[in-house]
């Protein structure tokens, strides 16, 4: 999958979001989609890392200890 595919597939997410709404306001939205890619991302990464947390953390382009406290907040490691 290309940038440009996962940039269209955001961006289709937000529009069908917003439209959703019907109009209300909406409240949070960098910190609600961040949030909604940020689990399956790290879930998907550390799978494939084999549970490997210092290449996983490489491969995501931060530092282990970051990834772990995603981890933790995330409930994917205890």
């Amino acid at each position: 999958m290309s940038k440009k595919a996962i940039d269209d597939c955001v961006r289709a997410s937000v529009e069908q979001y917003l439209k959703d709404l019907r109009g209300a306001a909406p409240a949070d939205l960098h910190a609600l989609f961040l949030g909604a890619a940020e689990r399956p991302l790290l879930d998907v990464v550390l799978r494939h890392a084999q549970g490997n947390q210092s290449r996983a953390a490489d491969w995501l382009g931060i530092n282990r200890n970051t990834l772990r406290r995603k981890l933790l907040e995330h409930r994917l490691i205890k």
